[in-house]
């Protein structure tokens, strides 16, 4: 089960007992913010796109859209988002859990910068119905992402 892969992988930090599961679905951003009583913009969604040697892991604001000019720029190609097989198969999870907690080695992480007017964000642990409260700086470090980026528009 997915949600025992990120709670096992966030047990290293002393974090799989923060996880939450709701008895109600969080497996979109309305769905997650209604669950939490959170603004949308506060849930953090992860997108799933092919990248040069395999799949890129993208946390985002609730609010924020993937801007094509920006994404290019950065990566150097199209942004092309995988199909919800080849998320699952990619990554171990499905799509309204998709987050890069326990996911294969070869799965590259990023964070957008949309996120960072928050002090706490909350995205998906590998199920459609939980989430964990994260200090940005605990986002960025927990998913191992390389680094902070600017893909994203209609946030601002």
């Amino acid at each position: 089960m997915s949600i025992e892969q990120a709670k096992s992988y966030l047990a290293q930090f002393g974090r799989d007992k923060d996880v939450m599961e709701f008895p109600v679905s969080s497996a979109t951003v309305d769905l997650a913010a209604e669950a939490l009583q959170v603004i949308p913009a506060r849930i953090t969604k992860t997108l799933a796109f092919q990248g040069e040697n395999g799949c890129i892991l993208i946390g985002m604001a609730g609010d924020a859209k993937v801007d094509n000019k920006k994404f290019k720029a950065f990566f150097g190609k199209k942004a092309k988002m995988l199909s919800p097989e080849e998320t699952l198969a990619a990554t171990g999870h499905a799509i309204g859990g998709v987050c890069s907690f326990g996911v294969p080695e070869e799965v590259t992480s990023y964070v957008d910068i949309s996120l960072q007017r928050f002090d706490t964000v909350f995205p998906a642990c590998g199920s459609s119905n939980s989430a964990i409260e994260l200090t940005c700086d605990e986002l960025f470090q927990l998913t191992k992402a390389v680094s902070w980026i600017d893909v994203c528009k209609d946030w601002q």
